[in-house]
């Protein structure tokens, strides 16, 4: 699929928060979905996705967060843990190398909207975006 930019005509899908200590990571999600119209944010662990969330007199405003769990100084079980408590309408996707079922169970009932394993093919990373999107709209009707 070639790159297509936003324009009037065809406008940005979505802005997406992608936090994961791996850079190789963020890149391939990030490249991913700008592909197909997101736009995209990046943190490297939990503590900068909250610290970016809040920044300024206006919280940044996206449409979907991608976390990872395992990071250094603020955890994904921690930084979700504040997503889902300051930010209940905005869907959290994991994504994660180290899979666990419980945690995935635990997560997904805490409200979590999928649970994803890396490396992740470009077609499930769109596919699991625009289904959390869905999910958004749903919940902002």
């Amino acid at each position: 699929m070639a790159f297509e930019a936003p324009t009037k005509d065809k406008p940005v899908q979505g802005r997406v928060l992608v936090v994961d200590d791996e850079e190789h990571a963020r890149k391939t999600v990030r490249m991913t979905l700008e592909k197909v119209g997101y736009e995209v944010v990046e943190a490297d662990d939990g503590g900068k996705a909250i610290t970016i969330l809040n920044a300024g007199d206006n919280p940044l405003m996206v449409d979907l967060i991608i976390c990872d769990i395992r990071m250094p100084q603020v955890s994904g079980m921690e930084a979700i843990a504040y997503f889902r408590s300051q930010y209940p309408s905005i869907p959290v996707v994991v994504l994660t190398a180290y899979p666990d079922t419980g945690q995935a169970v635990s997560l997904l009932k805490q409200g979590v909207v999928d649970y994803v394993t890396k490396p992740v093919e470009s077609e499930i990373l769109t596919d699991v975006v625009a289904n959390a999107m869905k999910h958004r709209a749903e919940l902002t009707r």
